[in-house]
């Protein structure tokens, strides 16, 4: 057991050391966001899971199904020496559609809402900066909800990577879902 503390001590040690960080967004479907940003140069991983509601320990079941209050959102282990948060936050806004109050592309409910989520004050302001720009460039209300993070609770193994592991059926969900023409006709 002590070895096990130890190398987890030694893995949050290491993080610091290499300067780096973590940030959390909910954008829909969890595969499509991590696939996303996974390509992102100074982002060293990306894992699926659960914020923002009261239950711990959800499954993807109880979060999609049930009243948990979670959404499906991204842990984003970041480098901070290639990569900040607001170029992470800008990467997110591309990625969803900030003006639909009822989910994200083909997956609604209140789990599928858009969230991006702050860890101190210096973050919630570049969002709630970002939101301006994006409602006066727009001229329409955006949606996604702004929220103090809390916890995160990594997704079943089976959503992991689900983007390469499983990439065909990956590829005809999001095709199905039509995510890419509605990101191309909002941001494009």
């Amino acid at each position: 057991m002590k070895k096990i503390f130890f190398f987890i001590f030694l893995f949050q040690t290491s993080l610091f050391a290499q300067n780096l960080d973590k940030a959390y967004f909910a954008g829909g479907c969890f595969w499509c966001m991590e696939e996303s940003f996974e390509k992102k140069e100074g982002v060293i991983e990306v894992i699926s899971g659960y914020s923002g509601g009261t239950t711990n320990n959800p499954t993807y079941k109880e979060v999609t199904y049930g009243n948990t209050g979670h959404f499906e959102v991204i842990e984003i282990i970041y480098d901070k020496n290639k990569i900040n948060f607001r170029e992470l936050l800008d990467h997110f806004w591309i990625n969803i559609d900030p003006f639909d109050e009822y989910g994200q592309f083909c997956d609604k409910g209140y789990s599928y809402r858009s969230v991006a989520f702050y860890q101190n004050d210096e973050q919630k302001e570049y969002i709630e900066n970002s939101i301006m720009k994006l409602e006066k460039k727009f001229n329409k209300k955006i949606v996604t909800y702004i929220r103090k993070f809390d916890k995160f609770y990594k997704a079943e193994e089976t959503h992991q990577d689900y983007y390469k592991v499983k990439f065909l059926n990956y590829l005809r969900y999001k095709k199905a879902c039509g995510r890419e023409k509605i990101l191309n006709n909002i941001w494009n």
